[in-house]
């Protein structure tokens, strides 16, 4: 059992490592081989089982035990988070997301010309989602894989562009079993901080399984109707339900984004809530 258990442990770290299609080159060379070095590091930490490494800090070491089970696997996202850059260029972000002050990354970068950049493995926490919440989950970065796609926030998405990202989509819903409702805007888990993607195309998305949307008829909703509780079922954060409302008409309504509902709002939030239970 100690030799499948090593070798399980060994696969398992070294699949940190090996599961990289392609390594950069050029100018991100540099980059690259911070990225492997990284890497390693995490693979030896997976591979350092003993209590003394990973034990239980402040339990008492002789009343801990390693015992090694067979069964384990990768943590695998159940989200896909999307977000414009704001910036001009898929070069002006790459370089962005490969300079250690930033602080910030992607797992993919989609370019206005249709281009695709894988920059995190998608089994690696990317730092994307930052200070957000989403229905219980409180750690998106932990859960989800983040795409970037290049515009300035006030520009329209071209065609090649939507098409590429959902070839994307199309391959995370698939590989990992990612829910039709886990598809999601920055600005659904983060609302009271960010407005991207701005102006997308979601009702596009939605027709191809990517998020919900809301039918062609709309029934009236009950005069009990509770909108907040509506909101919080979708999965947006009502502490702040003047934000909440807006982020929610941002993906939904686009063409009025003020903190209020209106009678059509809470038409399109009623039908779309009972798609959320």
């Amino acid at each position: 059992m100690k030799t499948t258990v090593n070798h399980l442990l060994n696969g398992f770290a070294g699949l940190l490592i090996l599961l990289m299609a392609s390594c950069a080159t050029g100018k991100y060379a540099a980059t690259d081989k911070i990225y492997k070095q990284q890497a390693k590091d995490y693979a030896k930490l997976i591979r350092s089982p003993a209590p003394q490494d990973q034990g239980l800090s402040g339990f008492p070491k002789e009343d801990q035990s390693w015992v090694s089970s067979v069964n384990f696997g990768i943590r695998r996202p159940n989200f896909v988070i999307l977000h414009h850059t704001a910036q001009n260029s898929s070069d002006q972000t790459l370089k962005t997301f490969t300079m250690k002050k930033t602080e910030v990354s992607a797992h993919y970068v989609v370019g206005r010309d249709g281009k695709v950049f894988q920059m995190v493995n998608d089994y690696l926490r990317a730092q994307h989602a930052g200070a957000g919440k989403w229905g219980n989950d409180t750690d998106l970065n932990s859960s989800s894989i983040g795409i970037e796609i290049d515009n300035n926030g006030s520009e329209p998405y071209p065609d090649i562009q939507i098409r590429s990202l959902v070839e994307v989509l199309t391959v995370l819903k698939k590989k990992y079993n990612i829910p039709t409702a886990n598809f999601i805007g920055h600005m659904d888990i983060a609302p009271s901080r960010k407005p991207d993607p701005a102006s997308f195309p979601w009702k596009a998305l939605a027709l191809k399984g990517f998020g919900f949307w809301y039918d062609d008829v709309l029934k009236m909703p009950p005069a009990e109707f509770d909108t907040t509780a509506a909101l919080r079922i979708i999965g947006y954060d009502t502490k702040n339900l003047s934000a909440a409302i807006v982020a929610f008409k941002r993906h939904f309504v686009q063409t009025d984004v003020t903190p209020a509902l209106t009678a059509a709002d809470k038409l399109i939030l009623f039908n779309l809530y009972k798609k959320y239970l």
